[in-house]
């Protein structure tokens, strides 16, 4: 409380939703949709069928010809799809926090221009600067090993 009056704290909002198309794949039928998925949680937020009367034929996933879900990210023409779960008794589609790992890790490489193998290539240089004390600290474990034959002073290893 500040002079009487109650301080709110204010947390700064971001908003890490993104836009997917969900694709639930009946026995002949698929049923595409638009939702949002929060990168945060793995939930899927507002979705909305295209072309599918949900008061006439049901939710998709209750009819018993439903095979699975699964979702597309897609970014400059370039797609992420992935598996959505689908809680039959709250009908909430989701991502688990596994494939949202995943998710996050193929979209990044994928909208980056990075691919897994350039990534495992890639291994960090030194700058110059840092080479000189590298070669300084050699010479001083060099100089602290005595004569040519001996044994290194404090060594671990035998």
């Amino acid at each position: 409380m500040h002079n009487g009056d109650p301080v709110l704290c204010r947390k700064p909002i971001v908003d890490l939703k993104v836009p997917i198309v969900i694709t639930d794949e009946l026995s002949e039928e698929v049923i595409m949709a638009k939702g949002l998925l929060d990168l945060a949680s793995g939930e899927i937020f507002r979705v909305e069928y295209e072309e599918w009367d949900v008061e006439e034929r049901g939710l998709p996933w209750e009819g018993e010809d439903y095979e699975f879900t699964s979702g597309t990210l897609s970014n400059n023409g370039k797609d992420v799809e992935f598996k959505i779960d689908v809680n039959q008794v709250t009908g909430q589609y989701s991502v688990s926090a596994t494939e949202l790992l995943e998710i996050k890790v193929r979209a990044a490489q994928l909208f980056a221009g990075i691919s897994g193998r350039d990534l495992a290539r890639s291994t960090p240089v030194a700058p110059a600067s840092a080479a000189a004390p590298a070669k300084k600290a050699a010479a001083k474990g060099a100089a602290k090993s005595g004569p040519p034959g001996s044994k290194p002073r404090g060594s671990r290893f035998h």
